[in-house]
């Protein structure tokens, strides 16, 4: 059991549900809301120790790190990011009034309705909402990164190791058994052929999303090198092939760097880019994010507006930067942005997070094929900058 990774046990837990939910008693169908509800509510409690536990440290690491060229490489990746929000944002809303036309569960915003109720409550009420966690993780790291201090930033280390502990023992080992009941719980309101029927849709269109994003950032790399964008591509296929096996970009950076190497970027900026940006560059993560939660949106019959999307996007990438580099941890970052700002609840999390684990691979692969073509813009901007200074 232990050899089957998150997605096949996404996989399972979804088919079970569907399977189990269509026949199996009340009683059994409440005790699964039960524990979603218990695992929603535990899920809003550590989110705020999410955000301060990855942010706070990664800024004030960040800050201390290679001057200009971090700032560079920093500055081009957190574009990227944004682009990659923002191109979904308007493939989206174009499409899915097409692709999803009168599919609809206006129960989403209320699982009160149409779902089996818990067999009890327990409030896990989180100590503080996500933008006061945003705002102290941001005045932690930053003054972290002026003041140069080493006791705090050892302490913030060691609270990020106790929350990615969180993260790898429970949270992510539950979600499977989350997943299961959601499924069985919305077979049994009779609304899971609506859901699988925007999975199916949705998966495609993230896929060409991410193929899309590549081309724009090979064509980037490749128009600012000198070299041929697909040439470039190509050579980036073994770590995208290596990383839909592994769903970890930090598990890729032996093939990552080796390939991006061969792109004709100097050793000592490969060797510097490639892992930070195996940390901070999530291109195809965010593309899947925010592709997912419109999915989500509209089938509430509900769209948001470019402003909000906007806004939603950039807070987006600076939680990108920050997300624990396990399976699915992306999502789980961004749950905090889903409820505080796009009015998410339990049921439509746990829509979220299947969604985006579904091909959390393929988004893992996106970023890291990805990270190249970064690598290379850097590369070829510091070295013009060097060669302007020298004339």
């Amino acid at each position: 059991m232990k050899k089957i990774g998150l997605l096949g046990k996404i996989i399972i837990a979804i088919i079970l549900g569907v399977a189990l939910g269509s026949f199996a008693p009340e009683w059994f169908i409440r005790i699964g809301a039960t524990f979603n509800e218990l695992f929603g509510n535990f899920l809003s409690f550590i989110i705020p120790f999410i955000i301060i536990g990855f942010i706070a440290p990664g800024i004030g690491s960040m800050g201390r790190g290679a001057g200009k060229l971090l700032g560079l490489t920093g500055g081009i990746a957190y574009l990227s990011t944004i682009v990659s929000g923002l191109i979904a944002y308007f493939i989206a809303s174009t499409f899915y009034p097409i692709l999803l036309k009168g599919q609809s569960i206006t129960t989403l915003a209320d699982p009160s309705e149409g779902l089996s109720a818990t067999l009890f409550e327990l409030e896990m009420p989180p100590l503080m909402d996500v933008m006061t966690a945003l705002l102290i993780a941001f005045v932690i790291g930053l003054g972290i990164a002026a003041i140069k201090g080493n006791a705090l930033l050892k302490v913030m280390n060691e609270f990020q190791d106790i929350i990615q502990l969180v993260i790898e023992k429970v949270i992510i080992p539950l979600l499977p058994f989350h997943i299961f009941g959601i499924f069985a719980n919305m077979t049994a309101a009779g609304q899971v052929t609506t859901i699988l029927s925007v999975f199916a849709k949705v998966f495609v269109m993230i896929i060409l999303l991410h193929i899309f994003i590549l081309i724009v950032q090979y064509t980037a790399a490749g128009s600012i090198s000198g070299q041929n964008p697909f040439s470039m591509l190509r050579k980036m296929m073994p770590a995208y092939f290596t990383a839909l096996g592994t769903q970890s970009s930090a598990a890729t950076i032996p093939v990552t760097l080796e390939r991006t190497k061969s792109l004709k970027v100097r050793e000592s900026i490969a060797n510097f880019s490639v892992p930070l940006l195996a940390t901070i560059h999530l291109s195809g993560s965010t593309i899947t994010l925010v592709s997912c939660a419109l999915a989500v949106i509209f089938l509430q019959g509900s769209t948001i507006s470019f402003g909000m999307a906007f806004y939603f996007i950039l807070l987006l990438g600076v939680t990108m930067i920050a997300a624990p580099g396990v399976p699915g941890g992306a999502v789980i970052a961004a749950v905090g942005l889903l409820e505080s700002m796009l009015g998410f609840g339990p049921t439509m999390v746990s829509l979220m997070i299947a969604l985006y684990l579904a091909q959390d691979s393929f988004g893992t692969a996106c970023n890291v094929t990805g990270d190249g073509a970064i690598t290379s813009i850097t590369d070829s901007l510091s070295n013009i900058k060097k060669t302007l200074k020298t004339q």
